[in-house]
């Protein structure tokens, strides 16, 4: 009975955030992060960072990977998946009925002025998601350099109108964080050897 309790509780809370959020994924870090991190106690900081991480680093949209994840997470299968589904169902239903009018629907002046305030708030949203898991992180040297050469990185490439993807950034950054991994793990037993002699 409790993991059909939990599968609803979920269920509504991701169709809320599905419905209420405008900006796609990354706007919705914060909304996740404040219902299942903070209301709901579901995970703990530490956790919620490492699935945005994967849920970025993955194939397909990270509102979708994250939830998917967290309804895994508390419930299992039936979890992921009333998770997964109620997080698509809002935006599939707008972005289908938007269509069937769209045309006359960007006409109306009330419309595109409404366009232009969801673009600065989505703008927003991300910028607090980043700033929020920015100040959770575990602040030593390695993941500070990593935030600023990935900032000054896309800064640089954005005012010189060079193309370079996200995709990009998160591969090169994994790699090299994989290979200091690797190095810190060879030191360490290195260490433990010289101890043991």
């Amino acid at each position: 009975m409790n993991k059909a309790k939990d599968v609803f509780i979920i269920f509504v809370t991701m169709m809320k955030i599905g419905l209420f959020t405008f900006g796609g994924g990354l706007a919705m870090v914060s909304l996740l992060e404040n219902e299942f991190v903070e209301k709901k106690n579901y995970l703990d900081n530490d956790e919620f960072l490492n699935i945005i991480a994967i849920a970025e680093s993955t194939p397909g949209p990270i509102a979708i990977n994250a939830s998917t994840y967290i309804g895994y997470k508390k419930a299992g299968f039936w979890g992921a998946f009333f998770a997964t589904l109620a997080v698509v169902i809002p935006s599939l239903v707008i972005i289908f009925l938007i269509s069937i009018f769209f045309n006359k629907f960007i006409e109306l002046e009330y419309v595109a002025y409404a366009f232009q305030g969801i673009q600065a708030c989505v703008i927003f949203l991300i910028f607090a998601a980043g700033i929020k898991l920015f100040i959770k992180i575990e602040k030593n040297a390695f993941n500070i350099i990593l935030a600023l050469l990935t900032a000054i990185c896309m800064i640089v490439f954005s005012l010189i109108s060079f193309s370079f993807s996200s995709i990009f950034y998160i591969l090169i950054f994994g790699f090299l964080s994989f290979f200091i991994y690797l190095i810190k793990t060879i030191t360490k037993k290195d260490k433990k050897e010289e101890d043991k002699k």
